[in-house]
C-alpha cells in the first residue's frame, strides 16, 4: 500500500489532466484572471500539467526550497515572456493548489485517510508557497532587466541603476 504522505501526489499526477482542467475552467471565468481568459485553452491547461509534475517531484525533495528555485523559475520565466501580470499569475497558482485539493478531498474516505491526507497538504502547500515565492523573485529578476535593457537602449541611466547608486 501506498504511503498516506504521498497519496495527494500520486492523485494529483494520476489525475493531471481532469485537475488541470477543472482549474482552467475556474481561471477561464474567473474575474481575478482576465488575462487568462484570452489565452488558448491547450496552452493554459499544459502550463498546469508542467507544474503538477514539477511539485510531485518537489514533494519527496530533501532541499524543496533550492530545488523550487530551479524547477519553478522556468514557470516564472514563461509566464512573464507570455506578459501574464504577476498578480494574476500568483492568483492561478493558488487556484492550482485549490483544485488539487478540490479534487483529491473526496477520495479520502476514513478519518484517519483525511487526517493523513491533510498532513500531506500541508506539504503541498509548502511547495507552493515556495513556488510563489520563485515567481515573484523571477518577475523581479526579468522586469530588472528589461527595464535596465530598455534604459541603456535610449543611453539613459536606469532608474534602478541610480537608485542602487545612490544607496552606496
Amino acid at each position: 500500500m501506498k504511503s498516506y504522505a504521498t497519496q495527494l501526489i500520486e492523485i494529483t499526477e494520476k489525475h493531471a489532466e481532469a485537475i488541470a482542467r477543472q482549474w482552467y475552467n475556474n481561471i477561464k471565468m474567473n474575474p481575478k484572471t482576465p488575462y487568462y481568459h484570452k489565452m488558448p485553452e491547450e496552452k493554459v491547461i499544459q502550463q498546469a500539467l508542467n507544474f503538477f509534475s514539477r511539485v510531485g517531484k518537489l514533494f519527496l525533495s530533501d532541499n524543496p526550497f533550492d530545488d523550487a528555485h530551479i524547477q519553478f523559475a522556468q514557470h516564472a520565466e514563461e509566464s512573464y515572456t507570455a506578459r501574464i501580470p504577476l498578480s494574476q499569475a500568483i492568483y492561478a497558482l493558488t487556484l492550482m493548489r485549490r483544485h488539487i485539493w478540490l479534487y483529491a478531498e473526496p477520495q479520502f474516505m476514513t478519518a484517519v485517510e483525511h487526517h493523513h491526507a491533510t498532513e500531506s497538504l500541508n506539504r503541498t502547500i509548502l511547495m507552493f508557497d515556495y513556488a510563489t515565492y520563485v515567481l515573484a523573485l523571477k518577475y523581479d529578476e526579468l522586469l530588472r532587466r528589461e527595464v535596465e535593457g530598455q534604459f541603456k537602449a535610449s543611453k539613459v541611466k536606469g532608474a534602478i541603476s541610480l537608485w542602487e547608486s545612490a544607496q552606496k
